[in-house]
């Protein structure tokens, strides 16, 4: 479902952005350590997802950086009245009827553009225990891109950006590498626990990606 990146956004839109800005503002979020500047297009591997509000967190950090980010939504979603304004919002339509598997979808839509920073909560669910859903890193793989973890903390309400990795295929490692830099952030939090033993699994081989 292609569209027009050069289209005016939608009044809704900007009205929405502002009042998420104003958020970002007022409660007093910081970045601690920025996104890189060096790459254009990436997949942003956030984490802890705890609460519905880290989207407005996540809008507040990127327009802190100079860019606009992105989300995956049902292709439902982008239809109507509505269709505009998601764009707007930066989703990327996700058809499950299509031939392409979602991450087939979301490659091509990383190979048509020039920019696109993807933001994907890992744990898919604020009820998790800790352990991450593959979908990320099947993305960055096959989209050719780096991913790029970023750790909201909401008791010092900061973002802080890592360094980016690119994916190498071996998935296992891979997660571990991000994991312990997740842990290093907040040590004894009980979901980089969980994060780092599910990379070891599957390396050892007792979990499946």
């Amino acid at each position: 479902m292609p569209h027009d990146l050069n289209r005016k956004p939608t009044l809704l839109s900007r009205i929405v952005r502002r009042i998420i800005l104003a958020i970002w503002y007022i409660r007093g979020w910081k970045i601690d350590s920025p996104l890189p500047k060096h790459i254009k297009k990436y997949v942003i591997a956030g984490a802890p997802h705890t609460t519905n509000w880290d989207f407005v967190f996540f809008t507040g950090a990127t327009h802190e950086e100079g860019i606009r980010p992105n989300f995956m939504g049902k292709h439902t979603l982008f239809t109507g009245i509505m269709k505009n304004f998601m764009f707007d919002m930066g989703g990327i339509p996700v058809d499950r009827r299509s031939r392409l598997n979602a991450t087939e979808q979301v490659a091509a839509e990383f190979a048509r553009r020039d920019h696109l920073a993807l933001v994907i909560a890992c744990e898919g669910t604020r009820k998790t225990d800790g352990k991450w859903k593959s979908g990320f890193y099947h993305i960055a793989r096959a989209a050719d891109v780096p991913i790029v973890p970023a750790f909201a903390d909401n008791l010092r309400k900061i973002i802080r950006f890592g360094p980016p990795m690119v994916p190498t295929g071996n998935y296992g490692e891979d997660l571990l590498k991000i994991a312990e830099w997740f842990r290093a952030q907040l040590p004894d939090y009980e979901r980089f626990k969980v994060l780092e033993q599910q990379a070891r699994d599957i390396i050892a081989g007792k979990n499946d990606v």
